[in-house]
Formats: structure tokens, C-alpha cells, sequence
């Protein structure tokens, strides 16, 4: 069976991860227990989820041309994600996200950097890779422009778009309406589904492509009925790549021909499995051990 062939369009971040027992309130200071960087970013994370799975994996994104960049793309390619397409912008910092891990949960800041060089005519200049992929995966923490620009060239070669909405912004109907499928959580359906501009049948459509992810509960999905997918019950050491888990994995699934519960089952399994490692993308399991994990269930 021939490799599902991904196309990831996203940031690549390093992640500056500090570890507290307390998160400090404004104007105080505390101590932390430790400190690491960790390459993340939503599309490179998502981009290594997929190739830790077993598919064939580009990812069209920027970084600056600084020592993470460097870091970076080296990790990438080390990780078997085609970094062919990941262009060096001059005089650019690389992204970064500061993030605060405290009693199993994080908060995040992220700071684009190279990411907002992401633009429509680069997205445009790679339209080859778009008509010749299974799925194409995208986030938001790149120019909301590129993403409509690469909706659009994949709808033209008929190509399916899985949007992770996040972080959650105002959408152009264009979009939601052009994308096969999104993956909000709860917060982000919420606003997904408050736009004025959209119409009750419109509002009907958006939801029937929403699979929303609610940690330890599952996804549920509205594609007939609501309908709940479990998750899997494990014992989080660091959740920060469980949502990108899930997204690369689902394009997996997908991309092989299974239905979306099966597809959103596996994710799950998936999504389970990388919050039992710290680190987003040191978590992400390999194709074997989520079929391990699943086959004791």
C-alpha cells in the first residue's frame, strides 16, 4: 500500500518550555523546576505526527535565518518530513512559543516571527505539491490569507483540506465553507458557529464538518447524529502536542480510506499516546505503537 502523501502548510516554532509547580499572578515572580526548548510549531508538529505515522510528509513553511532555523530543519529532516520547501528569511527571527506547563495543563505565547513571511504567493508558488497530495493540513498560525490561498488551490485540484482552527480567530465564510473538514475544540465551535454573516443552512454545513476535540472525553462528530467518540484514559505528563497529534493522525486515516469514526478513533488513540511524553513532538508515537496501544483496548 502506497504512503499517504501529506501536504502540512504552517508555522515552525521553537517551543521555550518552562515547568512550575505554581503559575505565577501578575506582578509576581516564582521559581520554576525546569527549563527546555523543543521544536514545535503547529504545522511542523502536525508535519512530524504524519511521518511518525508513516506517511510521506512535506511541509511548506519559513523560518529566519538565525540558530533555531538551523535547529529546526535539521530535526525536521531527521524526522523524515521533506523540509525541501521550508524557506530562510533574511534578517527574521524564528518563531517562538513560551510556554508554562503547571499541574498537567499549559498556557502558551506565541511570537510568529518567520512565519508571517508564509504568504498567498508563497503558498502559490508551491500549487504542484498541493494537486499531487492526499490531504492537505493547515493551521492558523500563519497569514489568514495563505490559508484561503491554499484552500482555494486545493478545492481546484480536488484536493481535501483538513483546517485545525486554531488559535481561533474570525473566519471569512469563504473559507469555512470551503474546507472538507475542521477540528475545534469546544471554545473554538463555539465561535466557529457565532458568525452573523452565515446563514441557518450555512450554520448547518459548518457543523456537519466539525470534529471537536474535548481531551479525555473524545471528539464528537455531527455527521448524521451527534455522535461521541471516546478517547483513551492515560496518565498526562505534558498535553501540549495532543491536539496535533490527533490532526496529523486524522489526515493519516483519512488519506487510507477509513471511514471518520474509524479515522477519529485512531486519532484519538493517537492523540492519547503523546500526552504520556513531555514535549509535543517527542510524544508522538509511531504507527506500531498505536497499534499496539489500540490492539489492548
Amino acid at each position: 500500500m502506497k504512503k499517504p502523501r501529506i501536504t502540512v502548510i504552517g508555522s515552525i516554532n521553537m517551543d521555550l518550555v518552562t515547568k512550575t509547580s505554581t503559575v505565577p499572578k501578575v506582578g509576581e515572580t516564582v521559581i520554576g523546576e525546569s527549563y527546555f526548548t523543543i521544536p514545535g510549531g503547529k504545522g511542523a508538529n502536525q508535519a512530524v505526527a504524519a511521518a511518525r505515522l508513516g506517511a510521506e510528509v512535506t511541509l511548506i513553511g519559513c523560518v529566519g535565518d538565525d540558530t533555531f532555523g538551523g535547529e529546526l530543519k535539521r530535526h525536521l529532516a531527521q524526522q523524515e518530513v521533506n523540509t525541501d520547501y521550508i524557506k530562510t528569511i533574511s534578517d527574521t527571527s524564528t518563531g517562538i512559543a513560551a510556554i508554562t506547563l503547571s499541574e498537567g495543563d499549559n498556557s502558551i505565547i506565541v511570537v510568529p516571527g518567520a512565519n508571517n513571511f508564509v504568504t498567498p504567493e508563497v503558498v502559490k508558488h508551491h500549487e504542484h505539491l498541493i494537486a499531487k497530495s492526499d490531504i492537505v493540513l493547515l493551521q492558523l498560525e500563519i497569514p489568514l490569507s495563505s490559508v484561503l490561498e491554499a484552500t482555494e488551490l486545493a478545492q481546484k485540484h480536488n484536493v481535501p483540506v483538513i483546517l485545525n482552527p486554531a488559535p481561533i480567530q474570525n473566519l471569512p465564510k469563504d473559507l469555512v465553507l470551503q474546507v472538507d473538514y475542521m477540528t475545534p475544540n469546544e471554545h473554538e465551535q463555539e465561535m466557529l458557529l457565532s458568525n452573523s454573516e452565515l446563514s441557518a443552512a450555512e450554520l448547518s454545513q459548518i457543523k456537519e464538518k466539525c470534529i471537536v476535540t474535548q481531551g479525555s472525553k473524545g471528539v464528537k462528530l455531527y455527521q448524521t447524529e451527534e455522535q461521541l467518540i471516546p478517547s483513551y484514559p492515560v496518565e498526562a505528563v505534558d498535553s501540549t502536542g495532543a491536539g496535533d497529534s490527533f490532526n496529523g493522525a486524522l489526515a493519516v486515516s483519512l488519506s487510507k480510506g477509513m471511514s471518520l469514526q474509524e479515522a477519529c478513533q485512531f486519532a484519538n488513540a493517537v492523540g492519547a499516546l503523546s500526552v504520556t511524553k513531555l514535549g509535543a513532538q517527542a510524544g508522538m508515537p509511531t504507527l506500531e505503537e498505536v497499534e499496539k496501544f489500540m490492539s489492548a483496548y
